[in-house]
């Protein structure tokens, strides 16, 4: 036990019970951070974690119950008096201005002024000093909308050291990095401990708990479950008391013979925002019964492909066939009505109006086909059937299905898209990040739903950053690196460290 966790928490939650209206989402929750302590708050989608930490950072009250910092009570807790108190939180979906260059969005509303004027250049001395002290090193004048999402996670964590914090919340802090990506980051938790800084992440991601964390509290439907020393237990200890059950790690898939060609990919052209070409002639093909996965460091151009070939991206060249049908520039309504659905990347701004029921989310493709709607009048009793029997089998919480979207976690979210995307039972799926933030039981079933589609001679194109993933699911892996494939292999005849070093453009 470090020497530290002897000593006065500095952040004590005490008995927090949170309720919604009816919903409780927390029931008489305890937890403690020690200095220089990288703490886990571990728990399924929809836990209780990300309320439990914004009640800490005062997002809002809870409904009973104390949060004590340094020793201090406060009651009524504001994101004012965090700040004050030497909290900063990292959110899962950054709050960045992407127009802004990195110093302006670290500065945004704790502006140095001279002589009534914002003095731009000693807030860039600062962000420079900072990024230097800390080891985050970034370019203080790039814009947001210029940087990758590793950096624009950098900008987060200087923004809150530039206001003075201390204590650092982070929220799925992995779930959009890349492999290289969250090496990185967890040297930068490793350094900000030895800089007397405390940490609490907020995670389902148990491989970097026991490579990050010192201590971890489990939550499981808003209580309570246990806390431990991270060195003492393993992974399925880990995975059993934060699902309740047995967990399996491995991918239950048997060998079968791919069919005929259901997608194919010519020669294919795309531009990105800039104008550039980021698809570079890229070639793939993707049959019956198989799953291909793509494998690559974010940048490489599998964003641009999946929109391109899903009908969000003007294509400049080159060819898209689905079922023998051209479907290149073909809008993604046509797509979709040829038999190509898609789980998009970003769940929020491509998969979800958020400000719609969860019930009219999962019928969003099929809004005027029968049985939901009638001579353009939508048959409710018909929806709330779909809605109920989707939320009870991929497990959606909460299971009220008039509930916002808006209003769910991140990976219930995530559950409601998948859940729709299957149930359209189209002959080609792509799935693009389908377990990004996903809890090991969540992944598990989602896995398990992939291959169901694989078995039932259906083709899913899998896009995923996390290697394990790929290689676990994988039929066959393509490479992609500079917006081409530069390889492929079968999953059996390879290992992640030749991947690796496809992916980095080696031979």
């Amino acid at each position: 036990m470090k020497k530290y966790f002897n000593e006065t928490p500095v952040i004590q939650l005490k008995n927090i019970t949170k309720r919604f209206g009816d919903n409780q989402v927390l029931t008489d929750v305890n937890f403690d951070l020690h200095k220089c302590e990288v703490h886990a708050l571990l728990g399924e989608n929809g836990a209780g974690k990300t309320t439990l930490m914004n009640i800490l950072y005062g997002m809002f009250p809870p409904t009973e119950g104390e949060v004590v910092i340094n020793g201090n009570s406060n009651k009524w807790m504001t994101p004012k008096k965090a700040i004050e108190s030497g909290i900063g939180m990292v959110h899962q979906h950054f709050m960045l201005v992407g127009p802004f260059t990195v110093t302006e969005n670290i500065m945004l509303g704790q502006e140095i002024t001279k002589n009534a004027f914002i003095d731009k250049k000693k807030a860039r001395e600062k962000v420079v000093e900072l990024s230097n002290r800390y080891g985050l090193k970034i370019d203080p004048d790039k814009k947001i909308d210029d940087i990758s999402v590793g950096m624009q996670q950098r900008v987060e964590i200087l923004k809150a050291l530039y206001r003075g914090a201390d204590i650092l919340i982070f929220d799925e802090p992995t779930a959009v990095l890349t492999p290289q990506e969250i090496k990185e980051f967890i040297e930068i938790v490793e350094n900000l401990t030895k800089l007397d800084k405390s940490i609490i992440i907020i995670t389902h991601k148990l491989a970097e708990i026991k490579a990050m964390a010192d201590t971890c509290t489990i939550i499981r439907r808003g209580k309570f479950i246990d806390k431990l020393m991270v060195d003492e237990v393993d992974e399925n200890i880990l995975a059993e008391k934060m699902v309740g059950r047995d967990v399996s790690f491995s991918v239950n898939k048997k060998d079968k013979e791919a069919g005929d060609v259901l997608l194919e990919i010519k020669d294919l052209v795309v531009k990105d925002n800039r104008g550039l070409d980021i698809v570079k002639g890229l070639n793939l093909n993707l049959r019956k019964g198989e799953i291909l996965g793509i494998a690559g460091v974010d940048g490489n151009g599998q964003s641009e492909l999946i929109d391109a070939i899903t009908g969000m991206r003007k294509i400049e060249s080159g060819s898209v066939i689905l079922n023998n049908n051209d479907i290149t520039n073909k809008s993604p309504r046509e797509i979709i009505d040829l038999g190509m659905n898609n789980i998009p990347e970003d769940r929020q701004k491509r998969g979800l109006v958020l400000d719609y029921s969860i019930a009219y989310n999962l019928i969003l493709e099929n809004v005027s086909k029968d049985p939901f709607s009638k001579n353009g009048i939508l048959q409710n009793e018909k929806i709330d059937q779909n809605a109920k029997k989707l939320v009870e089998d991929f497990d959606i919480r909460p299971t009220n299905i008039k509930a916002h979207t808006r209003d769910l976690s991140g990976g219930n979210q995530q559950k409601v898209i998948i859940a729709r995307e299957i149930y359209n039972d189209p002959d080609v799926l792509i799935a693009a990040q389908p377990t990004r933030g996903l809890d090991v039981g969540a992944i598990e079933f989602i896995h398990r739903y992939l291959v169901e589609q694989r078995n039932n001679n259906k083709a899913v194109l899998l896009v995923s950053f996390e290697l394990d993933e790929i290689m676990d699911l994988s039929d066959r892996i393509a490479v992609i690196y500079d917006g081409k494939i530069v390889g492929e292999r079968r999953p059996k005849q390879t290992d992640e460290f030749e991947i690796g070093r496809l992916m980095a453009g080696g031979k």
